[in-house]
């Protein structure tokens, strides 16, 4: 499948999510009911819940694509969600919970997460975080944001993530893209990761 952008679609308006980006030009699409981040279980109320406030798609490069290769693989993939905010979520919203919002980012959240990974005896799987770039964006009319670039030994490899995330400007959407790939793969195309994390927009959730 070819990809040169993402849309989401609100009644005639196009949204779009990557715009001519090279790398997804032979990129193929994840069924997003495949992509777990922080999904619930099936058929919960939890689930329904989610349903409602939360799109997501990704999009692989590999010829057999799958969802493990965002923490594992020497193609890209990408990830893409918008969030529509509970009003707890809202109160509690920062620039350090946007750098958070999918993997442990932030010095503090990584600690939780190791605490929680000796709690259950199982080795972490992240490991050796290293720091790359950290920028805070801000966007015509108020809304704001972060793109962070950080690697993570994971197995036997090190992964190179690309994350911005954009809080809209009544703080009551988030708007996600991770980008995943090998560290290696990350040095060869680094002037397309940056095409794509600047051609990143704001999402408005369908409906």
């Amino acid at each position: 499948m070819r990809a040169a952008g993402v849309h989401l679609r609100k009644g005639q308006e196009r949204h779009h999510l990557l715009q001519g980006a090279g790398l997804l030009q032979a990129a193929r699409r994840v069924p997003h009911r495949a992509v777990p981040v922080g999904r619930p279980p099936p058929h919960s109320q939890a689930a329904l819940l989610r349903a409602q406030r939360v799109w997501s798609t990704a999009f692989d490069q590999s010829a057999q694509p799958s969802v493990a290769h965002l923490l594992g693989s020497g193609d890209p993939f990408v990830y893409a969600t918008v969030h529509r905010l509970t009003a707890e979520q809202r109160d509690a919203i920062s620039l350090n919970l946007l750098r958070d919002f999918i993997l442990p980012v932030t010095e503090q959240t990584r600690a939780l997460y190791a605490r929680q990974a000796m709690a259950t005896g199982q080795a972490p799987l992240f490991n050796r975080f290293e720091p790359i770039g950290d920028d805070v964006l801000s966007l015509d009319g108020g809304a704001r944001g972060v793109h962070v670039r950080f690697n993570y030994q994971i197995g036997a490899y090190v992964q190179t993530f690309d994350h911005t995330a954009i809080l809209d400007e009544k703080g009551a959407t988030v708007s996600v893209m991770l980008i995943g790939c090998r560290s290696t793969c990350y040095r060869e195309r680094a002037a397309e990761f940056d095409k794509i994390a600047s051609s990143f927009k704001l999402l408005r959730l369908p409906g």
